[in-house]
């Protein structure tokens, strides 16, 4: 088990134009309760290996960045981060993934990508949603102990979303890889199954969720002032 402790805040206001202070004036705020509205990440947590890290919340929440700040926590060569795979423009799918024929239909097909055109067609030319799952494949293939995404299938329709989650709570358990995911949606929570829950609100503490084996059907949360355990 490792710990990892985050500490990050970022001001909203900027620079006070005449714009922005008019803006300030319609709506009542004075450039002091401008400066607290900015975005504050702030949370320690306590990570294993294989386990399902999910940062969820509000847009605006500061979800990305806490995302970001746990990244940088990781060395590079343990790392992939999804926004970071490129799109081939001159092989096939299939020819992308890393590893022998078998073990690469088994990443694609973990990724949600089962489709024989999808796998014989190229990178570049996959439509937004399998463009997602594409990267998705490439980083569990890359044997890395660490995956990182934002905006976790959230262009995907939620029955997609739904299996990818299941199968990557499933793939981590069995590969030992840890995932740091974050994203909007909490109907996936179920499948999904994260071991570490972190819920990001516009204002007040983070909130950092463990589920432990004896509460794997049913979270009992205990609240203190800036962090919650099971």
């Amino acid at each position: 088990m490792a710990t990892y402790s985050v500490s990050k805040s970022f001001d909203r206001a900027g620079k006070i134009t005449d714009k922005v202070a008019r803006v300030c004036r319609m709506f009542g705020l004075t450039v002091d309760r401008l400066g607290e509205s900015g975005v504050s990440c702030n949370c320690s947590l306590e990570i294993n290996d294989g386990d399902i890290v999910y940062i969820t919340g509000p847009s605006g929440s500061g979800k990305s960045i806490l995302l970001g700040e746990l990244e940088k926590c990781v060395p590079a060569s343990d790392k992939i981060n999804l926004n970071g795979v490129k799109l081939p423009r001159d092989k096939a799918v299939i020819d992308c993934i890393d590893g022998d024929f078998l073990k690469s239909l088994r990443m694609l097909s973990t990724a949600g990508l089962n489709d024989v055109f999808c796998v014989l067609n190229k990178a570049a030319k996959l439509s937004d949603g399998e463009k997602y799952r594409f990267r998705l494949a490439v980083a569990l293939s890359a044997g890395k102990k660490f995956v990182f995404a934002d905006e976790f299938c959230s262009n995907l329709d939620r029955i997609t979303a739904a299996v990818i989650a299941y199968n990557i709570q499933r793939h981590a358990k069995r590969a030992g890889v840890t995932f740091v995911l974050a994203g909007s949606h909490d109907d996936i929570l179920a499948d999904l199954s994260p071991d570490v829950l972190v819920v990001k609100e516009l204002s007040g503490p983070t909130q950092v969720i463990y589920k432990t084996q004896d509460t794997r059907s049913k979270l009992k949360i205990h609240t203190s002032r800036d962090r919650v355990s099971v």
